[in-house]
């Protein structure tokens, strides 16, 4: 089995030039799936891989919803402005592994805001203008870190620093790094991808 790191480099390149599938009836992106299947068998071999998986590509600004290997949605998000890391207070997105520890926003509305992941009963203007106030709406997936001293514990605590994946009052933000540490989306999105995967997913965060 090729290296980790091997096979992550494969992963940029493919990210870079758009993966085809050899399989004609598969997503045209199955075949960049398949290598990132490779690569979280090597580099995490204690992991079940099978059912859901959350791979967030930052360099193209994309998360892929992976089932059983197969890719079956692709999303556009928003990372940190401030660029990766784990240290808390830093407002960056952390990388490696982690999974969805806990659920919030269950029949919440689209733009509806939440403040300590509990709905206010106030609904964000979807027209979004002046400044960004970072508003937290819709869902909330809270990532918790599987790595230590990377991801996990001390001060690099990715549920500690509350890392969530939730939606956005500003969706004119996504699709490029704007967010202060968590993974944006849209209010449609996010509800969407809620209703799909189960507490406990894993989430992996790449720099490609």
């Amino acid at each position: 089995m090729a290296r980790p790191a091997c096979i992550a480099l494969v992963l940029v390149a493919l990210v870079s030039l758009g993966a085809k599938s050899v399989q004609p009836d598969s997503h045209p992106k199955q075949g960049l799936i398949d290598l990132l299947m490779d690569y979280m068998a090597a580099r995490y071999p204690g992991q079940d891989l099978h059912g859901d998986l959350l791979y967030i590509s930052v360099q193209r600004q994309r998360l892929f919803h992976v089932r059983n290997g197969e890719l079956i949605a692709e999303f556009a998000i928003a990372t940190a402005s401030n660029g990766l890391g784990s240290q808390q207070d830093t407002y960056r997105t952390p990388t490696g592994l982690h999974r969805v520890s806990e659920k919030f926003g269950d029949g919440v509305p689209p733009f509806g805001i939440l403040r300590d992941r509990e709905f206010t009963g106030q609904l964000a203007d979807p027209d979004f203008s002046g400044i960004d106030k970072d508003w937290i709406t819709a869902r909330v997936l809270w990532l918790s870190g599987l790595e230590p001293g990377v991801n996990q514990g001390g001060e690099v605590d990715s549920h500690e620093r509350f890392i969530y994946i939730h939606g956005t009052a500003n969706e004119k933000s996504v699709g490029s790094p704007t967010s202060k540490g968590c993974i944006r989306m849209r209010n449609a999105d996010v509800i969407d991808l809620y209703e799909q995967v189960p507490i406990g997913t894993l989430v992996v965060v790449l720099d490609n």
